[in-house]
């Protein structure tokens, strides 16, 4: 057989407004290795042709014809039925960013009809302001989308959810009954709009595989909808499937039923294993020599993973190919208007990983024990930025979201010297680990090469807790850390979490606090609380009895194997908090009702936190190192050259030359007096630590080639006005 001609997947539905990466992953890797591929993003494709006249018409008429009671607010939205048709198209222009001329006929005037999810319009003349006529529309328009997700989720397609797809179906299915039931049933209009989408697609690249990337439990049935529809009427296509779902909740698979409509489920990075799955298909490989890969034989499904090949490393997976993905066709949406919130949802972002896997690796609610995780492997500074401009050149966007499970500070800082040292302007953010490393230093670094935004687990904040799940930080640490962040103007995001394993009342009162005064001390912009799952891959998961909790279900079963069911003797009724949890930071990210007492948030008794008020502030007041005990720190010079110029004048009968140095910098010029022969030693220096001067230079090293003759010496100097002034201006001790 020849190279076969491949058609990658993403399923309904991801993000509206960027791409899921996966796939452009996988088509670098294989167009590297010279296969054709193409691919898609099903997601955006059956939005924009839900939301167009034509496909909001026969949705309308759908629900008209179908026998459904309707709510108030249903029927409301069918009697604007005109009005919905007439602006569907425009506000879908809108959101891609396409005409934004209609931002002040959204903003003021009656231009969208409006149902039930107006109710909830927070004041946008706070939000907003005079000026941000444009996100205030997006807002808006987001709203009115929403309401039309409601009136199809009522009715013609209970499972529709802009960010999943019946993604009750595939949570914790450890039978695959519900999946081949929904399966068995006629396809409802959304599925039909699906189909008729991915003909368009088989008709145009003509594959000979199909292979659906499935991050998530909510991309599940629409990939296995596509793949019915393709084993049903080209059963010629083989189709594969791999990604986070598989990965996490499918390890243990032993369900001959998917088989019916996959050929083959891969584990962990798919470049290795489909590379030899597709070698296999070309009769280039036995199928004993597959990697981790399920297959149907004589109607048992069997693992295979017999290769030998090692997994291929990072700096060999090429750079992701966004070609052929319809870039300018996303919709920047704003359900939050918390500015850091909104990243998730607004604007173009390319996704990298700077690295595979998580360095640390040890908290005890992760799955640290599977591959995308346990295997840390970097590529060099130099290659990343490489991937970074290629991007660039390919897709005209200059955002980027790091999507490592935590970037490491190291690889981080080199890569924000190898962004400034080329020139290369981007905006970009990612997740990280609250670590000390992350000094307000490297915070300023990270901030000069585009860094506008990081999130990071925080996760409970109480010191028994955060050292019985190993996370390697403690409160005062992140304290600091995010006030580094935030005064070098990066905005924080912490992931919070409730019901760890014996977590107390009066702990979970007391984390809510600690919330409150990050937020009142402004070091975090914005937050998200969780509730533990426990899961199969964990340390909790594998031994519950450490931990102190009791799994209880679900029995195991054929198909998907994750999400584990457990009772916490110990702990506190966890359920009881997470509506208040929820609204409390909701308030908090809007700046509102921080001096309420914690009890306000809740409806029923909950304990008095224990914790001082100032316990945060405090943190965040104590000094830094002094740079004299840093003598190890690389030092690098973040702005411009300056102009040298030497003067005399008489003093005491004697003459006495002195050093002027002038700094032209993007904001304000600065000047820098000293004596002649520091002024010209710093003059050489700064082109030594400059950030085109690829050579690290420590500050030991400064202190070495310091003039012997100068009036005061190394240490003094490092608390001389000279170097403050420059500290302040970009002088960086990393």
């Amino acid at each position: 057989m020849e190279k076969p001609k491949i058609l990658l997947i993403t399923p309904p539905l991801t993000q509206l407004n960027t791409p899921y990466p996966a796939t452009a992953y996988l088509k670098g890797f294989l167009k590297g290795r010279a296969y054709e591929v193409k691919q898609a993003d099903m997601g955006i494709e059956l939005v924009l042709r839900m939301f167009s006249r034509n496909g909001l018409k026969q949705i309308f008429e759908a629900v008209e014809q179908g026998n459904y009671e309707l709510s108030d607010n249903s029927l409301r939205m069918l009697r604007l039925k005109r009005e919905y048709l007439h602006t569907i198209e425009p506000v879908i222009r809108f959101l891609q960013n396409k005409d934004n001329t209609l931002a002040q006929q959204i903003s003021y005037s009656r231009f969208l009809p409006e149902a039930s999810r107006f109710d909830q319009v927070e004041d946008i003349d706070w939000a907003f302001g005079s000026m941000g006529i444009t996100d205030r529309a997006r807002y808006l328009a987001t709203l009115y989308l929403e309401d039309l997700g409601d009136l199809i989720k009522e009715t013609i397609c209970p499972y529709f959810a802009f960010s999943r797809y019946a993604e009750s179906l595939a949570m914790s299915a450890t039978k695959f009954d519900p999946l081949e039931e929904a399966l068995q049933e006629e396809p409802n209009l959304v599925d039909q709009l699906l189909l008729e989408l991915l003909e368009e697609h088989l008709q145009a690249v003509q594959p000979d595989v199909v292979g659906f990337s499935i991050p998530f439990p909510g991309n599940l049935y629409g990939g296995l909808r596509m793949a019915q529809y393709i084993k049903t009427k080209y059963p010629h296509i083989k189709t594969m499937m791999g990604g986070g779902y598989p990965n996490t909740e499918l390890r243990s698979l032993r369900e001959p039923r998917l088989f019916k409509y996959i050929d083959s489920v891969t584990l962990d990075d798919g470049e290795g294993p489909w590379l030899k799955l597709l070698e296999y298909l070309q009769g280039q490989r036995s199928p004993e020599q597959l990697q981790r890969t399920f297959l149907l034989q004589e109607g048992a499904v069997q693992y295979i993973n017999g290769s030998t090949d090692p997994d291929i490393p990072h700096t060999e997976v090429g750079t992701p190919d966004y070609s052929d993905l319809k870039l300018q066709d996303y919709l920047s949406v704003i359900d939050v208007i918390n500015p850091m919130h909104r990243l998730w949802s607004d604007g173009r972002w390319n996704k990298l990983t700077i690295a595979h896997g998580c360095y640390w690796k040890r908290c005890s609610f992760c799955d640290i024990t599977l591959d995308y995780i346990n295997r840390y492997d970097v590529a060099p500074a130099t290659l990343l930025v490489d991937r970074i401009e290629q991007i660039i050149a390919q897709t005209g966007q200059t955002g980027f979201h790091f999507v490592d499970e935590a970037a490491p500070p190291a690889p981080l800082r080199d890569m924000a010297i190898e962004l400034i040292r080329r020139g290369v302007k981007i905006s970009w953010w990612g997740n990280i680990r609250f670590e000390k490393t992350f000094t307000p230093d490297l915070c300023r670094l990270l901030a000069a090469s585009g860094c506008i935004a990081v999130s990071g687990g925080l996760e409970v904040a109480s010191d028994r807790l955060l050292a019985l799940m190993e996370k390697g930080v403690s409160i005062e640490q992140v304290a600091r850390v995010t006030d580094s962040f935030t005064q070098a103007g990066i905005m924080v995001h912490a992931y919070l979490m409730y019901g760890f394993p014996t977590q107390t009342a009066q702990e979970t009162v007391d984390s809510l606090e600690i919330v409150r005064q990050l937020f009142l001390n402004n070091v975090i912009q914005s937050g998200y609380w969780h509730r533990l799952s426990m899961t199969a891959h964990s340390p909790i998961g594998k031994n519950p009895e450490k931990y102190g909790v009791v799994k209880v279900g679900p029995e195991e079963g054929p198909f998907a194997n994750n999400d584990l069911w457990h009772e916490d003797p110990q702990g506190t009724d966890h359920s009881l908090f997470g509506e208040g949890l929820t609204k409390a930071i909701y308030n908090y990210m809007h700046g509102v009702a921080l001096e309420e007492p914690l009890s306000f948030w809740f409806d029923f008794k909950v304990p008095r936190t224990k914790l001082r008020p100032d316990l945060i502030y405090d943190a965040i007041q104590k000094p830094q190192k002094p740079d004299a005990e840093r003598r190890n720190a690389r030092v690098l010079w973040l702005g411009g050259l300056p102009e040298i110029e030497f003067t005399m004048y008489a003093k005491k009968g004697q003459t006495i030359e002195r050093c002027l140095l002038t700094f032209y910098e993007k904001a304000e010029d600065f000047q820098v007096k000293t004596t002649a022969s520091i002024g010209q030693w710093l003059f050489d220096v700064l082109q030594k630590i400059s950030q085109d001067n690829a050579a690290p230079v420590t500050l030991k090293q400064l202190e070495e080639s310091f003039p012997a003759d100068a009036h005061l010496n190394f240490a003094e100097f490092l608390s001389s006005p000279s170097w403050f002034e420059l500290r302040e201006k970009g002088l960086l001790l990393l």
